[in-house]
């Protein structure tokens, strides 16, 4: 693939979902746009769709420059633990800042057709947002199971749209666009340690949810003993400890057995739905670059975002430094809610 001009193409953008790899979108646009290109038409996923909308409504710079000033400090005040709710977090001060961003705003005021696709947890399909407030759209897309509450919206339960469309080429089928470009932030790893030390962000996440499930299993265990006139000897308590020992010493949760297996059943569909609906450009850049939750990377996702479409539209290999030089820092990495 040869250099690609786009100077005054109309170009329909697919932006997939990712957490906090979804800045390296900021990045992409960034590039289109100073090579001409003339965005028509976006479609997301979790990320992809807040950078999407955000974009759509002109406000791009602004978030990005907000995204670009995260500290971990920043991203510990952003959570909003909840205990009681079928997720980690409420994403509620989240919203709060995006609100303050986009306004009050439906879709349908738009300047550019825009869609963001949820998950309908009950009717077991995907859900595409294409009117109404744009606020709810993405709130309903970003809801990460068991990390940020699902959504519940006129009789439906909303997830994640990325469960079944993790980068949404489908919705821009009908667009009259000159070029489909699809970006894609969850490709295979490069080489980061399937279960990296985690950072404070995800560690304060996993303080909160081991505190709520010890708390509900000390009480039903109580509670069936109680009962049955169970007691535990000394052997048992002993082989508990020692198995909690043993997966410690490995690092390993079972949020990081559900991620990696959500994301391997996740690069399959894309796959097969790229198959079905190909870009003419797909950027695909690999999963371990970057934590689901290290917003305070969000300058560095950026400027990964950048390097890898450059790197497309030119028509040369991705760049591989642009983050594995990170990797020595105990820190740099998370495990993929």
């Amino acid at each position: 693939m040869g250099l690609i001009d786009l100077d005054g193409k109309r170009v329909a953008l697919a932006l997939g979902g990712g957490g906090a790899r979804g800045a390296a979108h900021i990045g992409v646009i960034e590039e289109l746009e100073q090579r001409g290109a003339r965005i028509v038409a976006v479609a997301g996923t979790s990320m992809g769709a807040v950078i999407g909308g955000v974009h759509a409504v002109g406000r791009l710079a602004e978030y990005g420059s907000w995204l670009a000033s995260l500290t971990q400090r920043d991203v510990l005040r952003l959570l909003d633990p909840s205990l009681r709710s079928p997720g980690m977090i409420g994403a509620e001060k989240v919203m709060a800042k995006i609100r303050e961003v986009i306004g009050d705003i439906r879709i349908e005021q738009l300047p550019i057709p825009y869609t963001a696709v949820a998950t309908d947890l009950i009717a077991g399909k995907e859900l595409w947002f294409q009117e109404g407030p744009l606020d709810v759209a993405m709130r309903a897309s970003i809801a990460i199971p068991s990390v940020i509450t699902p959504l519940v919206h006129e009789g439906r339960v909303l997830a994640d749209g990325g469960m079944l469309n993790l980068v949404p080429v489908t919705p821009l089928a009908g667009v009259r666009a000159d070029v489909i470009v699809a970006v894609s932030v969850g490709g295979a790893p490069q080489g980061a340690p399937v279960f990296p030390t985690r950072s404070p962000a995800d560690a304060e996440l996993e303080q909160v949810r081991t505190a709520a499930t010890h708390a509900r299993d000390l009480d039903m265990l109580s509670r069936i003993r109680a009962r049955l006139g169970w007691e535990r000897s000394e052997a048992s308590e002993a082989a508990d400890r020692a198995r909690v020992q043993a997966e410690k010493a490995i690092n390993v949760r079972t949020l990081d057995i559900m991620e990696l297996s959500l994301q391997a059943m996740q690069r399959m569909i894309t796959r097969y739905q790229l198959a079905s609906y190909p870009a003419d450009i797909f950027i695909e850049m690999p999963v371990d670059m970057c934590g689901t939750m290290e917003f305070h990377r969000s300058r560095t996702m950026i400027e990964v975002g950048r390097d890898y479409a450059r790197a497309a539209f030119d028509g040369y290999a991705a760049p591989r430094h642009a983050f594995i030089s990170e990797q020595s820092d105990p820190h740099s990495l998370a495990p993929q809610i």
